[in-house]
């Protein structure tokens, strides 16, 4: 099976779309699939990248919450790759998203899920399921913590149940996961990293709420 992975975040590096990337490609890279992996950081896709994209068996797109939606440069490519995907004789592909956003709540990506269904039935393509993560703030320390350990101790199954369905071509409900971690002291943990931001940039913290 040819599986593309597309990574929607705008940053170039270390995003945390790329974070959520590494980990399902570690559930699927088994037997004889064949895994490429794409980073739409712009609005466009370029030629040959449509040709592979449009011979695959399924797609897995990972992109961060950007105003309840989808990230404006994303969007675009999804307009230009629908053009692809319709043309007649095309073969059928299996579309699976996972949507990080920092909200604590994981309620919040419900929409932009929604939006990738509603894209991929319009494209041609069979929808799969979607992965809805909330406090995306704490996906980098999934480095430093093993998956299916303290505060991301639900992550793994939830991982393990999109591949499943990926791996068998299925659909499935929208799975949700917040970290187990006290909302309170994930705000907190927030404020903090603003407040050295601000101090980083040469400003105060009450800077922070000035209106102009």
């Amino acid at each position: 099976m040819k599986i593309a992975l597309i990574n929607g975040s705008p940053k170039r590096k270390e995003s945390a779309s790329g974070l959520v990337l590494e980990i399902f490609k570690a559930f699927v890279a088994k037997d004889d699939n064949q895994i490429y992996e794409f980073h739409f950081d712009q609005p466009q896709v370029r030629k040959e990248e449509i040709t592979l994209l449009a011979d695959c068996d399924l797609l897995l797109l990972a992109f961060p919450l950007y105003v309840d939606g989808i990230p404006s440069h994303l969007l675009h490519c999804l307009r230009q790759l629908e053009g692809a995907f319709r043309a007649p004789g095309g073969k059928e592909i299996m579309v699976y998203t996972i949507v990080n956003c920092g909200f604590y709540e994981d309620a919040h990506n419900e929409l932009a899920i929604a939006m990738m269904k509603n894209w991929s039935e319009r494209a041609g393509l069979k929808w799969g399921q979607g992965l809805a993560i909330g406090g995306g703030g704490m996906l980098p320390f999934l480095k430093s913590i093993p998956l299916g350990r303290g505060p991301f101790k639900k992550l793994k199954p939830a991982f393990a149940q999109l591949a499943s369905h990926a791996l068998n071509r299925s659909s499935g409900e929208t799975i949700f996961f917040t970290p187990a971690f006290p909302r309170f002291l994930y705000k907190l943990a927030g404020e903090i990293g603003w407040r050295q931001a601000v101090k980083a940039n040469g400003l105060r913290s009450g800077d922070l709420f000035l209106r102009k």
